[in-house]
């Protein structure tokens, strides 16, 4: 069995240096539910909302849905449902359809929710001619139709905005216990089982599903009235803006391994986040599906120009514009909230309101990281720490994948390559580097590895259909997985990132939590069975079928279970004085409070690099903004060319590493001709000027909700040009990027939104839009300031960020038509809890005219930082002063000042002012 284990192993990496195998995962025809369902498209719905039953107490509407048989003219119906929506703040709304009296619990989603979503008011208006009609305090009014039952949300200005169950699409599959089929005429059919096909098992190639519960699937339709585009529901990779689904399979989420992922597709893969938003001029609006089991998700748009949408708008008279969505999940209930927008930012805002925000990360992990599987022995770390800053390129951390253990038991280390490990990682720290471990969810099932020998002694693991442990194939080889939700589970793996039970680690030795989609590679679609079983808490009175979950209820969700059970084992080893830093590959709805993420095992290929931007914008809006892609892809090896180009991409994008497959050659910056090292280190330096700029959006990111990495539309929602755009990018409202992603290129087109200016960051020369031919060079992507903006810079760039802590700042003030600029500044110790303590500086910055202002922006909030203004950069500005004084703790200084006449930049040297208080500098003309 060993033997097989290591050739199934190494099959892996071999594979993942060839074109991903399609065979290995299913299409919606070989996935039993949507097969089933997806032509579930019925000219009436079955659904009704018995009127007599409602009640309206506090933000809740509760009442009876009922189906009804059609073709019984008594009306006999079939199925009662417990229907609810509730009322939530900021706008929200929430729509909920189970089972009235289950035969089994059915599963609700757990941890994607940070928290009890806050109530609004519900106030119900009339129940008159079978329409409910209700309103939340912010105007919002619901209209529910009662026969078919159909929810229509209309916006403050009383126009429909989203509708559910337009098209007839809502299904809940009751449960049903399996019978035994009724003799027939020769006898033959006596004591067998209804075996309805598909109803109580599957089979996908050799792997044999046994849906002991039967068919539970749920869908729902969404109308998004007057929208141009839908986005979101990442991980996919075929861009931002999504598109009709009617002549292939719909989106699908169902977390992955996919080795090696293919473009411009539909596929499943790492991640699944069920956010949708809809925009167009008249509004943004979105819907978030509260569901963790296999989900495929239709989408139809009228404004494509496609056969569907023709044959409407021939009916119509007319171009409708109009996006249609189905949703349709193996289990679980109807469970979807409603975004009420009304702009792009409202309705991002909205959702991270739901299920949270990137907590503030230590502002180490805002620098570069270096990776590759693997670096193998200590004196390979030290070779590669040191030649960092031979070659003068700023680097904040060093990653280890899976080599630094002994036999890929987690929590250990290889005694012979990594014999010292607290001194390696001390050797980092005094240089104010981290180091960052990879810790997969697989457990190696070996005699005497302590942690196997617990989890099997204490029925820790995950268990089979026949309640055994159960065993897969992973990188170890034969494996088993914690059951994390099992709280005593999730709370002794905590316990495994200790100090004292992970020797060698530190506050400065950080997490990597990869392969938890789960990834199995001998298991169906290189993952977990779906009839694998799970814990659940012990009711009184439940047992069998209804005392565990099954894995098909919770797939998506098992990842962020993982992350859970590895941030809390992260604080509690510090007792929560210390942020973490976590990187993760599976994705589901919440995982942003627990982790980075990354596109997982790219190539490197020039595609690839242009599929990165819309890939973290897609997860951007879907809460993670704390992304990137595999500087240099995974698979393969870049030429110089392209791995100058990722290296200026990535440098602008929020996570920022380098990482590489085992096979792959070496390609650390220096191994690059002289020239291309020199543009690495160019593009790493940038991206450590900017480090304040980045972690004041991280900071105003928690506060606000909005993405750190923007999409183009969010700002400039009533610019249409704006809409499909996703080879370029705003961070915060200051910053617009375009990476260079062709090879060769000389002049790229950029879109510049607005009214302009925007400033080029290289030349201080403006432009504006809406569409320019910008030149570069191999060592320029265009890169540009709004005007109207401040940014923070630190131009004195060191081996770390740490050590830059004291360092002086340079603001640049990019002038609007009205030659004013606003901007912000977060500054705090880096790595700490204090911050919660009032320990941080959060200032408000504003240029004028007459004056430039520094203000502290918190109440009570003060952080004695040693920084200090070098110098103040003001571009575009048209009437240079005669003077500048400085005005700071009640002494005044006059500045220096030099106008460059030629990009009309005025350059205020040497304020010398603290970024602890309140400053202002006064113009005199």
């Amino acid at each position: 069995m060993k033997v097989w284990a290591l050739v199934l192993v190494a099959a892996f990496v071999i594979i993942g240096i060839s074109a991903v195998d399609k065979n290995k995962f299913k299409t919606c025809s070989q996935s039993g539910f949507c097969k089933r369902l997806r032509p579930f498209k019925p000219e009436k719905s079955q659904y009704s909302l018995n009127l007599d039953s409602i009640l309206v107490h506090g933000n809740v509407l509760s009442a009876e849905v009922v189906t009804i048989d059609a073709a019984d003219e008594k009306r006999t119906v079939l199925w009662k449902y417990a229907f609810k929506l509730s009322a939530l703040a900021d706008g929200t709304f929430r729509v909920e359809l189970d089972e009235a009296d289950p035969l089994y619990p059915r599963y609700r989603t757990q941890l994607a929710l940070d928290g009890e979503p806050k109530a609004d008011g519900l106030k119900l208006i009339s129940k008159d001619d079978g329409k409910v009609i209700l309103v939340n305090t912010q105007g919002h009014k619901v209209i529910i139709t009662s026969e078919p039952l159909k929810l229509e949300f209309l916006d403050q200005n009383g126009e429909v905005a989203v509708v559910l169950n337009e098209n007839s699409q809502l299904l809940v599959e009751p449960l049903r216990a399996r019978r035994e089929k009724v003799e027939d005429e020769d006898g033959d059919g006596a004591n067998q089982l209804d075996d309805e096909e598909g109803t109580w098992s599957e089979t996908f190639q050799s792997h044999h599903d046994s849906k002991p519960r039967g068919n539970e699937a749920v869908s729902l339709d969404v109308v998004f009235p007057d929208a141009d585009h839908v986005y979101g529901i990442p991980e996919h990779t075929d861009g931002l803006a999504l598109k009709t689904t009617t002549s292939g399979d719909p989106y699908r989420l169902y977390n992955l391994d996919v080795f090696e992922y293919i473009l411009d597709s539909r596929m499943a893969i790492y991640g699944s986040v069920p956010v949708m938003y809809a925009h167009g001029p008249k509004r943004t609006v979105g819907v978030f599906w509260h569901n963790s089991a296999e989900t495929w998700i239709d989408v139809v748009n009228y404004g494509e120009g496609n056969v569907v949408s023709s044959l409407v708008n021939l009916v119509t008279g007319g171009q409708k514009k109009r996006v249609d969505a189905r949703f349709l999940s193996e289990s679980g209930i109807v469970d979807m909230f409603v975004l009420m927008g009304s702009t792009p930012g409202d309705a991002f805002r909205q959702y991270t309101a739901l299920t949270g925000t990137t907590p503030l990360p230590p502002k180490f992990s805002l620098g570069y990281h270096q990776c590759r599987w693997n670096y193998m022995d200590e004196a390979d770390v030290r070779s590669v720490d040191e030649n960092f800053d031979v070659h003068d390129i700023p680097m904040d951390s060093i990653w280890l994948d899976i080599e630094y253990t002994n036999k890929k038991m987690y929590f250990t280390w290889d005694v012979v390559k990594f014999p010292h490990p607290a001194e390696m990682v001390a050797n980092l720290t005094a240089k104010g580097r981290k180091m960052v471990v990879i810790v997969d969810p697989h457990i190696k099932r070996e005699p005497g590895y302590f942690l196997h020998e617990d989890a099997t002694e204490l029925g820790y693991y995950v268990k089979d259909r026949d309640g055994k442990d159960y065993e897969g194939w992973c990188w170890p080889g034969s494996s088993s997985y914690p059951d994390f939700f099992n709280p005593v589970v999730s709370r002794y793996y905590s316990d495994r990132y200790r100090f004292e039970n992970f020797p060698g680690t530190s506050k400065d030795v950080h997490l990597w939590n990869d392969m938890n989609e789960p990834s199995v590679f001998n298991g169906p679609e290189v993952t977990m069975p779906k009839d694998c079983r799970h814990y659940k808490p012990p009711q009184d009175g439940l047992e069998g079928l209804a005392a565990y979950w099954e894995h098909r209820h919770v797939h998506n969700e098992y990842g962020l279970w993982n992350l859970r059970a590895t941030n809390t084992g992260l604080l509690d080893r510090a007792d929560g004085v210390y942020r973490p830093f976590l990187l993760t590959r599976a994705v589901f709805a919440g995982t942003q409070r627990y982790s980075a993420v990354w596109t997982g095992d790219n190539t490197a290929e020039w595609s690839f690099l242009a599929a990165s931007v819309p890939m973290c914008l897609s997860l951007a809006i879907a809460g993670n903004s704390f992304c990137g892609s595999d500087v240099g892809g995974f698979f393969k090896y870049p030429e110089a060319e392209l791995m100058t180009r990722w290296y200026q991409a990535a440098a602008f994008q929020p996570f920022f590493r380098a990482h590489s497959h085992i096979e792959t050659k070496r390609r650390e910056p220096w191994l690059y001709p002289a020239a291309t090292t020199a543009l690495i280190r160019d593009a790493n330096r940038k991206r450590y000027a900017l480090l304040d700029f980045w972690y004041t959006l991280f900071y105003e990111h928690t506060v606000d909700g909005l993405p750190v990495m923007r999409p183009l539309f969010q700002h400039y929602p009533d610019e249409p040009a704006t809409y499909p755009i996703d080879d370029q990018y705003l961070l915060g409202d200051a910053l617009l990027v375009k990476p260079v992603t062709t090879a060769g290129a000389s002049s790229v087109e950029v879109y510049l939104p607005g009214d302009g200016p925007w400033y080029d960051v290289d030349t201080y020369v403006p432009h504006k839009g809406p569409r320019i031919t910008q030149p570069v060079t191999i060592s320029k992507i265009p890169v540009y300031q709004r005007g109207g903006t401040i940014v923070p810079r630190r131009e004195r760039v060191r081996r770390s960020s740490a050590l830059m802590a004291d360092d002086p700042f340079t603001l640049v003030v990019a002038l609007d038509a009205n030659n004013s600029a606003r901007g912000s500044l977060y500054i705090d110790d880096g790595e700490t809890y204090e911050y919660k303590n009032n320990k941080y500086i959060y200032a408000k910055i504003e240029f004028g005219p007459d004056e430039m202002t520094y203000t502290l922006a918190s109440e009570g909030a003060q952080y004695p930082t040693g920084a200090w203004l070098e110098r103040v950069v003001v571009a575009g500005i048209r009437a240079a002063p005669r003077s500048a004084r400085l005005q700071q703790d009640g002494r005044q200084t006059a500045l220096q000042m030099t106008l460059h006449k030629g990009n009309d930049v005025l350059v205020l040297r040497k304020p010398a002012a603290s970024m602890a208080r309140p400053w202002t500098i006064t113009f005199a003309y």
